[in-house]
């Protein structure tokens, strides 16, 4: 429930920005760092920072392709000790939940995407944890926490998916009307081609025609 194929590709395509330009990011910012005298010392440093985390997140990405969760997340951990501050520790730990939620550890799960949500360097990054954290909240059940999660206002690209999932969370509480409602904007929101509309549409459908009052 928590981890599904559009939110994933959502992540997938940031992770590909960052893995093409990242380091040309990285290099001409500490480049630019080195040319303004006054602050030289603090950027060269912070950006010298984001090469080390580079090198690391190199290896994480290496430890998932071999499906070494441990290795992952005692990475993760690293990067996000040492190099949270750069985008590179968003990125380790939605790594490192993605290895504890698969493994069955929902309270390292929450606890690393909590941390995305507080410190995360991106919106989009946020948005991800957060819709992944409600995910994990409605497998447990907890209904209340998981909704008030999907209730803030995502970037425009996301708003599909918290729309859909506060519908699967409406539909867990017994509240058919509204999570229509929910389902029936994720289905709006989403792209003409997209497959996943078929998904939508069948749980729109599950639920039966909507009675006048609800129309």
């Amino acid at each position: 429930m928590a981890y599904d194929l559009q939110e994933q590709e959502q992540l997938e395509e940031l992770k590909s920005w960052w893995s093409e330009y990242g380091k040309l990011v990285i290099l001409g910012a500490t480049l630019a760092a080195l040319v303004i005298a006054g602050f030289q010392g603090w950027r060269y440093y912070r950006h010298s920072q984001s090469l080390a985390a580079v090198a690391l997140y190199e290896q994480l990405e290496q430890a998932e392709r071999t499906g070494d969760g441990k290795r992952v997340r005692d990475i993760a951990g690293e990067i996000m000790a040492r190099y949270g501050s750069t985008p590179y520790g968003d990125f380790a730990a939605l790594s490192a939940a993605r290895v504890s939620f698969e493994g069955g550890d929902l309270a390292a799960a929450k606890s690393q995407l909590t941390w995305v949500v507080e410190h995360g360097r991106r919106d989009e990054m946020k948005d991800i944890a957060r819709l992944r954290l409600a995910g994990v909240l409605l497998d447990e059940k907890n209904y209340g926490e998981a909704l008030k999660l999907v209730e803030a206002k995502p970037e425009d690209t996301m708003a599909g998916l918290y729309a859909d999932l506060r519908g699967d969370i409406l539909f867990a509480q017994g509240k058919s009307a509204d999570a229509r409602n929910a389902y029936q904007l994720a289905l709006d929101r989403s792209e003409a081609g997209s497959p996943y509309r078929a998904t939508l549409q069948l749980k729109l459908d599950s639920l039966g025609e909507a009675t006048p009052a609800n129309r």
